[in-house]
């Protein structure tokens, strides 16, 4: 039989395939807030973006969210529902936009082999997006989760107008010269059972130290990659679960600064 090419706007549809996205879908479309998809002109291509706005008075702070290397599931899109619930517009560019591959296995292929400038630009056409939106104020943070991580922390060494960057669960440039260039603080989420991404963070630490810049790590006992997605889910273990809870409070913290 041949394999059914899955088009990334389109990985929702795959939810069974990943702990947590049943619910997440579920919990998204009760959300009081308004969602919506939208096309963004410029970057590498034409992308595909989910946008959620916070029900608020005034205009808000944007935070760009960096999806995992599952691509933008239903989880993503219901994270940024809860970013947007902290205050903040939210908005999830699909990495993928315009690709097919086959199922979960196929996205992660797919993510590994896109361009590193591809990627940057896609970011950044995403930030200008958000910034002409009429309810947005300038402020632009970035969060970013798993492969969305590393993401994250390399687009704070090319881009200077962030206002933070929020790191879960993912590694540092490994050039020194390239964390030299972040302006912005960098706020670090890690799981104590993650050694892979966890033990690069006390050189990263350094590196950060050296040259100056502003880098809070933080480790979460007992708890595993991906605790923010693993840690909502209805099996979740208590080590996630409350990794979870203590890493969004603090996230929300942080947003409510911008």
């Amino acid at each position: 039989m041949k394999a059914l090419l899955v088009p990334a706007a389109l990985l929702v549809l795959l939810a069974p395939a990943l702990p947590a996205q049943d619910w997440a879908k579920a919990t998204l479309e009760k959300s009081p807030r308004h969602g919506e998809w939208v096309t963004i002109p410029g970057g590498a291509r034409r992308l595909r973006a989910f946008v959620v706005y916070p029900e608020v008075k005034g205009n808000a702070p944007v935070v760009l969210v960096i999806h995992e290397i599952f691509g933008l599931t239903d989880w993503a899109r219901d994270l940024a529902d809860q970013i947007a619930a902290a205050g903040c517009i939210a908005i999830v560019p699909d990495l993928l936009s315009g690709q097919s591959y086959d199922g979960i296995d196929g996205a992660r292929e797919a993510i590994s082999k896109l361009p590193p400038d591809q990627i940057t630009a896609d970011l950044k056409a995403a930030i200008a997006y958000a910034r002409q939106l009429p309810s947005a104020k300038e402020k632009v943070a970035v969060a970013g989760f798993c492969w969305g991580g590393g993401e994250a922390f390399r687009l704070a060494t090319n881009d200077r107008t962030l206002a933070a960057a929020y790191v879960f669960y993912g590694t540092a440039p490994e050039n020194p010269a390239d964390l030299a260039r972040i302006v912005m603080p960098v706020y670090g989420f890690y799981a104590e059972d993650d050694a892979r991404v966890t033990a690069t963070v006390p050189a990263t630490e350094a590196a950060m130290k050296s040259a100056g810049k502003i880098y809070e790590p933080v480790i979460y006992p007992g708890a595993g990659h991906g605790f923010m997605r693993a840690g909502e889910a209805p099996d979740a273990t208590e080590p996630n679960r409350k990794a979870r809870e203590a890493a969004w409070e603090r996230l929300k913290a942080l947003l409510g600064k911008l």
